[in-house]
């Protein structure tokens, strides 16, 4: 954990492999990922808990500031808790669509048909909220700092969506702003803040998602 001083020891690669793999392997991760998508639709088809546990572990193995873990997840598949919030999410995002947001935003998220309803946050069977741990706290109470806690997160859900995608899952990430409401009704305590809520579950049949394309390698890169 953060400051602990661990021994070092000899680093052994579990997935080591020839040239030749590491390519095969590479490339084929790289097709599986090309088709992930943020998907709205979901079908009601249960999801066992250990897949969320074992994406969960995926998760926890990110890299972090100082091995400092700054992360929680709460997975919820509890009707009566995803329904409470749904009902905070769209008064939350009733306000946002008529009172705050600019229109140039409005604009941008106008052909993605996205708006106040969030009827996914019931239908799809879990709801993994993430939370950023600001401080640690000791066991006296002391709050402990944590060392780049944001980036932390941010590592650690990537491969959480990577984790979910392979397993066979569809996912799709959701701020809803402000977000505060997720940790009072999730009773997080005061050293967390959300980060981040997924929608997490299989497609349903007749899923839609708009057709859109991806920036190509050499927009998005550089190699000197």
């Amino acid at each position: 954990m953060c400051g602990d001083g661990p021994e070092m020891i000899r680093f052994q690669h579990p997935a080591a492999c020839s040239q030749d793999e590491m390519a095969r392997r590479a490339a084929a991760f790289g097709e599986l990922m090309v088709g992930r998508r943020s998907v709205r639709d979901f079908s009601g088809r249960p999801v066992p808990p250990a897949v969320i546990e074992d994406c969960l572990r995926t998760a926890a193995s990110a890299p972090s500031g100082a091995n400092c873990q700054p992360w929680h997840f709460v997975a919820v598949g509890d009707p009566a808790v995803k329904a409470r919030l749904r009902a905070e999410a769209e008064r939350v995002e009733r306000e946002f669509y008529e009172k705050r947001a600019p229109r140039e935003w409005l604009s941008a998220l106008a052909p993605l048909g996205t708006g106040p309803s969030k009827p996914f946050l019931e239908e799809a069977p879990w709801l993994i909220a993430i939370f950023v741990q600001t401080c640690a706290l000791a066991p006296d109470g002391r709050r402990v700092r944590n060392y780049y806690p944001v980036k932390s997160v941010g590592i650690a859900t990537g491969l959480l969506i990577a984790a979910m995608h392979q397993a066979g899952l569809a996912v799709l990430t959701y701020t809803p702003s402000p977000m505060t409401f997720l940790r009072e009704v999730l009773g997080r305590p005061d050293n967390e803040r959300p980060f981040l809520l997924l929608a997490v579950g299989r497609p349903a049949d007749d899923a839609r998602v708009p057709d859109i394309t991806r920036k190509r390698l050499e927009e998005i890169s550089t190699f000197l």
